[in-house]
């Protein structure tokens, strides 16, 4: 299975650095000299690593067979996909992988259905969950604490809280809850 590890940021200096979005909790591993990773756009990979290190609070990395800055510049905005086996599960108790976040449900802490995980955002401030609902539109649900208040593995549930506004249409959610209250007294 494969993993996003990082996304390739701009050039630094003239050697073939470039600075990388890290998004893995274990950057060391999946980031060391030596690991081959594919890529997405795949034209632009498979990269080998040839030396990293941190500046400035980033990382930086050098892939082998890039040694100048407009070859570094070519690699902006490539993803870097580390493969990982499917059993391997991240050290925290509240850490995902995104395979495991795949095809989740997604319900209200009502137990209201919103949709399924079709797609995991990585963005700089947070993760987002793009859900499908049943009619085929999307919602996008930050992953934070504050709004995902479970994730169930067993259940293949995601529980959330979504705030007023989240989803578009609270007004159904309300009614539907309201309907499953009466059916329950």
């Amino acid at each position: 299975m494969q993993l996003v590890v990082g996304r390739i940021g701009r050039a630094h200096g003239i050697k073939g650095d470039v600075t990388v979005e890290v998004r893995t909790d274990e950057p060391e591993l999946r980031l060391g000299p030596g690991a081959v990773l594919a890529t997405d756009p795949a034209t632009s990979g498979p990269l080998t690593i040839e030396s990293g290190r941190v500046h400035s609070g980033r990382l930086l990395l050098r892939f082998e067979g890039v040694h100048d800055r407009t070859g570094a510049e070519a690699l902006r905005n490539t993803l870097l996909i580390a493969e990982v086996d499917p059993e391997e599960l991240p050290e925290e108790e509240d850490e995902f992988y995104d395979h495991q976040l795949m095809d989740l449900d997604v319900v209200t802490v009502d137990g209201i259905e919103v949709g399924r995980i079709t797609e995991i955002s990585h963005l700089p401030s947070q993760d987002l969950f793009i859900v499908e609902r049943p009619d085929g539109s999307e919602v996008m649900i930050p992953f934070v604490e504050e709004i995902v208040s479970e994730i169930d593995l067993e259940e293949q549930k995601a529980i959330i809280t979504p705030p007023p506004g989240l989803i578009d249409d609270r007004a159904e959610i309300a009614s539907a809850r309201d309907a499953a209250e009466e059916e329950g007294a």
